[in-house]
């Protein structure tokens, strides 16, 4: 089971509470949380606008 203490849950909590659409990726070696990363997505609707020239 990976080590955990106060300062990498406040860590990983901080993140989680940050980030709307994405991912966390927790990594650990030899039983020991060495690395977190975060991606998060951001999303555009589609606006309806005027029918373009065909030009894409």
């Amino acid at each position: 089971m990976a080590s955990l203490n106060e300062k990498k849950v406040q860590q990983i909590l901080t993140v989680l509470k940050k980030i709307n659409y994405g991912s966390v990726l927790i990594t650990i070696h030899d039983g020991e949380i060495t690395q977190l990363d975060s991606t998060e997505k951001k999303r555009f609707t589609k606006t309806n606008t005027a029918k373009s020239h065909g030009n894409y």
